[in-house]
């Protein structure tokens, strides 16, 4: 099989030749640059770039020989762009290593270390602290209350660091030829490379609350002030539909899977009840899956952490064909219970590892023995796709990442 086969099959529910794989497939499945950098630097690997896509969560761009190396079977298309030396420029790492910047992302450096982001207009809307390895959020829009009308909505979603900060291809979404750009581009990769192709839409809306309202006032919104939820949402359904009418008419009929974003999950249990999710959220979720479904031959991807089990039935009632990060390491999130339950009827898109103990804290043996009984668990009938729990951090040692990566292999 190519890889793309080997994708499709898997997320068919048909058994594919081996274990399809995915390293930077999305920016929520990818990998930090501090780790990457101590990777490369263990199999002695001298050249190339380190290149941070996604500025919020200082994940990198995988390089071809690294993705060859380990069979990585997805790509995200944004790495259709940005493709110039000229478009990046060094910096230094949090551990003193080089990684690099997309040329248009220039945080300010404090006298303390700290690097803020101030946007045009003198708000500071990310933070990194000093020796931090990502940026946090620090403007929140409508933090004090709901505004009147929602005229300014696009403006100020243009201040939350996910959108203002955005990673490639929606980089470039203000430039008057991107759709053009973004089928030409998507159209030369699917000539040059048999990865199934993956492109980041988001459309969140739970997320999106937290990221205008704060996430203790939107958590409270959800109980005490419905209607308003109720009314951001269609407000943000709006812009959602418009953006997937432009997706799926330039690359819906090339790309192969559509990746949504909405935590909806903590380590403890959801958000929210199910009956909340039920009635302010799976309305339009269905109605994101529907518009893909019916406009394009995609396949739909939601990344969601935590522990969503109670809901699992409620996303693929929505239309959702592919779940991640599969945190099993949440509540109520037992691999075998996951796949006993749901796995006929959803792909689980990781899993593979866990991230939080395991891949950073264990032995090179202990990963390898925990990475095949995880691949044992999911890789029966199809329905899998192997990545780790959410992005490598910095704190993996390069050893166990080869361990885990050596378990694939063995399994295929």
């Amino acid at each position: 099989m190519t890889s793309r086969e080997r994708i499709l099959t898997s997320i068919g529910h048909k058994q594919p030749d081996y274990v399809p794989l995915d390293l930077g497939g999305t920016p929520s499945s990818g990998i930090s640059a501090i780790a990457y950098n101590k990777l490369k630097r263990h199999l002695n690997l001298t050249g190339g770039h380190t290149r941070i896509f996604d500025v919020v969560q200082q994940v990198v761009q995988p390089e071809d020989n690294i993705m060859d190396m380990f069979g990585v079977d997805v790509v995200d298309i944004g790495r259709a762009f940005n493709e110039k030396d000229s478009d990046w420029y060094d910096i230094t790492l949090a551990d003193g290593s080089v990684g690099q910047y997309p040329k248009w992302f220039h945080p300010q450096k404090q006298e303390n270390g700290d690097y803020l982001v101030i946007d045009k207009e003198g708000t500071t809307i990310a933070k990194m602290p000093v020796g931090a390895t990502f940026f946090d959020q620090t403007y929140f829009p409508y933090c004090d209350d709901y505004p009147d009308d929602y005229r300014d909505l696009d403006h100020q979603m243009g201040k939350v660091l996910w959108s203002a900060l955005v990673h490639s291809p929606w980089d470039h979404a203000a430039e008057p030829d991107f759709y053009k750009q973004l089928r030409e581009r998507t159209l030369k990769m699917r000539a040059t490379t048999d990865r199934a192709l993956m492109i980041t839409c988001g459309c969140n809306l739970f997320e999106w609350g937290t990221f205008l309202r704060r996430m203790d006032n939107f958590l409270m919104d959800t109980y005490a002030d419905p209607e308003n939820v109720e009314i951001l949402v269609g407000e943000l359904m709006e812009r959602h539909l418009a953006t997937l009418e432009k997706v799926c008419e330039s690359v819906g009929d090339i790309v192969d899977i559509l990746r949504f974003g909405d935590d909806l999950g903590m380590d403890t249990g959801m958000f929210m009840s199910q009956e909340k999710y039920q009635t302010l959220f799976k309305p339009y979720h269905k109605k994101l899956n529907e518009y893909v479904h019916k406009h394009s031959s995609m396949k739909t991807f939601l990344h969601s952490c935590g522990s969503i089990y109670p809901i699992m039935g409620d996303l693929i009632d929505a239309g959702y064909d592919v779940i991640n990060p599969v945190q099993t390491t949440a509540y109520q999130m037992d691999p075998q219970v996951l796949k006993r339950e749901f796995g006929r009827d959803i792909t689980f898109w990781g899993g593979g590892c866990n991230t939080r103990s395991v891949l950073n804290r264990s032995t090179p043996g202990e990963v390898y023995d925990y990475t095949r009984r995880m691949i044992d668990i999911f890789y029966q009938d199809g329905g899998f796709v192997f990545n780790q729990e959410h992005n490598i951090m910095p704190d993996v040692p390069p050893e166990n990442l080869l361990a885990m990566y050596r378990a694939v292999a063995d399994a295929r």
